[in-house]
C-alpha cells in the first residue's frame, strides 16, 4: 500500500489492483493538476472515490468528470451529498451510505461511521488492513470559545462517535484524522483522545492546510499513545515520520504488514 497527499483532508491510497481516494477537495498542484490527474487516474485498476459529507472542502463535483477518463469508476458517498448537492448528482450511478451503512465488493469493505459535523466517516478493510478516515469527526469543542457546558456538550458527542468506533474495532493500522488548530490551545484534544481509544497504528493528521507546524505538534502525544506520526509535509507526496523518508522523494511510502488483528489485540 502507498499513501499519498493531496491536500487539506484528501487523500490517495495505491493498491495493485486499486487506487482509493477520500475527500478530493483540490489535486497536489492546484484545483484539478497534480499527481491525481497526471498520474493516479491513468493507472489501469479500479478507481475508489469516497467522500464524507457535503462541505467544499471535503467533496467536490469535479470527482465525476474522472469517469469521462476512466472506464471503472465506483463512488461510495455520504448520503448527505444527496440531499445538499441533488443537481450534480443526478446522473452519477453512487453508493450511497449513512451511519453504519456498508458497501462490499471483491476487493474492498467499507464501513460508515458517525461524524460530529455533518456525514460520515470511513472505516476501509482491505488486503488484512483496516484503514479509517475521519472526514469531520472531531472533538470541536471550541472551548477557548464556548461555555464549559457548551463545550463539554461537544466533547460528550465526540466521545459518543469515538466508543460507537471502539466497539467496532480498537485497533486501525492507519488513521487520517483532523489536527486542526482553529480549535485554539487544546486543538490537540481530540486526536489524543482517539489515539488513547484505539490503537492505531499509523496516525496521519489532516485539515490544517498550511499549519504544518501545528499539526507536527501533535507528534509527541501520538508516539506516547503507541503511533507512528506521519505528517503531509508536502502535496503528492507521502506522508512521512520524524526520521522517515525525505517528504522530496519522488516515490510513496510503502507500509508494512497490518497488524495480527487476532493475537495482538488491545485489552
Amino acid at each position: 500500500m502507498q499513501l499519498i497527499y493531496l491536500y487539506h483532508s484528501g487523500f490517495a491510497l495505491l493498491f495493485d489492483r486499486m487506487t482509493v481516494v477520500f475527500d478530493f477537495y483540490e489535486d497536489s498542484l492546484g484545483p484539478n493538476s497534480g499527481c491525481l490527474h497526471s498520474d493516479l487516474l491513468r493507472r489501469p485498476v479500479p478507481l475508489y472515490v469516497l467522500a464524507s459529507h457535503f462541505h467544499a472542502d471535503h467533496f467536490n463535483p469535479h470527482i465525476f468528470s474522472w469517469r469521462e477518463q476512466k472506464a471503472d469508476v465506483r463512488y461510495i458517498l455520504s448520503k448527505d451529498i444527496w440531499r445538499h448537492r441533488r443537481s450534480c448528482c443526478r446522473d452519477v450511478e453512487a453508493h450511497w451510505l449513512i451511519k453504519d451503512g456498508t458497501y462490499t465488493d471483491d476487493l474492498l469493505s467499507v464501513r460508515a461511521f458517525g461524524s460530529t459535523d455533518v456525514g460520515v466517516s470511513f472505516l476501509l478493510e482491505t488486503e488484512g488492513l483496516k484503514i479509517f478516515h475521519a472526514g469531520d469527526l472531531n472533538n470541536w469543542h471550541w472551548m477557548d470559545e464556548c461555555a464549559e457546558a457548551e463545550w463539554k456538550g461537544y466533547e460528550k458527542n465526540y466521545l459518543h462517535e469515538l466508543q460507537h468506533l471502539a466497539d467496532y474495532t480498537t485497533e486501525l493500522d492507519l488513521a487520517m484524522f483532523p489536527v486542526d488548530p482553529r480549535l485554539g490551545q487544546a486543538y490537540c484534544r481530540g486526536p489524543q483522545q482517539f489515539v488513547e481509544k484505539i490503537r492505531t497504528r499509523y496516525f496521519v493528521p489532516m485539515h490544517f492546510d498550511e499549519s504544518v507546524a501545528a499539526a507536527e505538534a501533535f507528534e509527541p502525544q501520538a508516539r506516547a499513545a503507541g503511533s507512528t506520526p506521519l505528517l503531509p509535509r508536502q502535496r503528492g507526496r507521502s506522508p512521512v515520520s520524524a526520521a522517515g523518508n525525505s517528504p522530496s522523494s519522488p516515490h510513496p511510502t510503502h507500509y508494512p504488514k497490518p497488524y495480527n488483528h487476532e493475537h495482538q489485540r488491545k485489552i
